[in-house]
């Protein structure tokens, strides 16, 4: 070539596309060796074995059995300054959904839709929201409960109190989702139409407000602040039939359990009565057990639904705990810190899982797999304590109402579209077999 002309010679600059080994590192003839070995037959006894790694890590410095074939040794070069590799957008994004989560589920962190609650009260003591199985939400703001439909989206004003100090307490639906009980601050318990939008009855037996109320057939069991719990028999002009004097404190958490054998309550008393559907020898009621684990008021007590004698319950601020019972024998499963005051809980029914509300400090909700208690995901964007929990008749969305005057719905339930498809096949089934027979 002409003396003027440069001779090529390799890039040196760092950032190269390829990657050659470097053979003084690896162990070319150990390699060799052990892949010739692997076709010896190994008919070796212990105390030989011992020898031939003892000689082996005198001679090599090390054991050959942990020998490496091929080993890459030294560190990787940095790009060069303004070096854009054309693959990073594709992995610079965040990890998708499914590969991300272990369970394989996506759950949406952030709500599905938020409504104001303005003037919704922020009293951890009262329950005052609740779905319906015919996909109404009732919401009691300050004196007032509104209805909102959740197909439609459109918003009624069911009720407002007539006198301006008087505010609603508890909110519940009875199973079939036609009529409301409404618990009030001057010791009513109502009875509202939701057809015809009208007051049926008003129920007083009660000395002072009534802050939980929960359903069993046509029987409604309603908590009061003096720790009284009062069964009122709605079909009867004479409708209260019995009281429960379990607690010495208000009744803040009230559930029946599906199968209508056992009622819940739990109190500011820290306690967690379970009494049963029927009077004992005396005529009297008396709880069949008495949990006094918890060193906090008890709002949050759910039943499982598919274990009908497990419970949840959740303790207040000086508490924070979650605990499971067995309430025929009276164990504690299990018992979680949750870290915060819990003032909710809910059971899922398309997974086996539970989702709990809180307040100080997190103000978080959170998903647990059960039986192993194990965390799934938190939802958080509530900025003040969440209150209430209620659920969708179809068990996919979860409503929260919080002391930030917001509603938060979730989906955090949303069943796989097969699964679903084979639900509801199978609900259909049983409710053809039902029709049957009643004909």
């Amino acid at each position: 070539g002409k003396s003027g002309s440069k001779i090529q010679s390799t890039p040196t600059k760092a950032g190269g596309d390829r990657y050659i080994p470097n053979r003084s590192t690896m162990h070319m003839e150990m390699a060799n060796f052990l892949l010739t070995k692997e076709n010896d037959p190994a008919e070796e006894s212990p105390t030989k074995k011992e020898q031939q790694k003892a000689w082996a890590v005198n001679l090599n410095g090390f054991d050959i059995e942990e020998a490496k074939i091929l080993r890459l040794s030294g560190k990787p070069q940095n790009a060069p300054e303004g070096y854009q590799n054309n693959l990073k957008v594709l992995y610079s994004q965040k990890a998708t959904p499914g590969s991300s989560r272990k369970n394989g589920r996506y759950i949406p962190s952030m709500p599905d839709r938020i409504l104001d609650a303005p003037e919704i009260r922020n009293d951890y003591y009262l329950n005052l929201i609740d779905w319906s199985s015919q996909n109404f939400l009732a919401v009691a703001l300050d004196n007032s409960v509104y209805l909102w439909n959740h197909t439609s989206g459109e918003i009624i004003q069911l009720l407002q109190m007539e006198h301006p100090d008087d505010y609603v307490s508890s909110v519940s639906w009875i199973k079939e989702g036609n009529y409301l009980a409404v618990g009030t601050s001057n010791a009513e318990v109502q009875l509202w139409d939701i057809q015809q939008q009208k007051r049926l009855r008003n129920m007083t037996s009660h000395s002072s407000r009534v802050g939980s109320l929960s359903w069993n057939s046509y029987i409604l069991s309603s908590g009061a602040r003096t720790g009284h719990i009062h069964h009122h028999d709605v079909r009867v002009a004479e409708h209260h039939v019995a009281t429960l004097a379990g607690h010495t404190q208000e009744v803040c958490g009230l559930k029946w359990s599906l199968d209508g054998r056992y009622l819940a309550s739990g109190g500011n008393d820290n306690l967690v009565n379970i009494w049963p559907c029927t009077q004992g020898d005396s005529g009297d009621f008396a709880p069949v057990q008495t949990f006094t684990q918890h060193q906090g008021a008890v709002k949050a007590v759910a039943w499982c639904p598919w274990q009908s004698n497990v419970l949840a319950t959740g303790g207040g601020t000086s508490d924070r705990h979650i605990r499971i019972w067995n309430v025929c024998s009276g164990a504690c499963l299990s018992a979680v810190d949750a870290h915060s005051q819990v003032c909710s809980i809910l059971w899922s029914t398309n997974y086996k899982e539970f989702i709990s509300g809180h307040g100080f400090a997190q103000n978080q909700l959170v998903v647990w797999k059960y039986p192993t208690m194990a965390k799934v995901t938190e939802l958080r964007g509530h900025t003040a304590r969440v209150l209430n929990l209620t659920m969708s008749p179809d068990g996919a969305t979860v409503a929260s109402a919080a002391a930030d005057e917001t509603l938060r719905l979730w989906r955090c339930f949303e069943m796989d579209p097969i699964k679903k498809k084979e639900k509801e096949k199978a609900n259909s089934a049983k409710s053809s077999i039902i029709h049957q027979g009643i004909r």
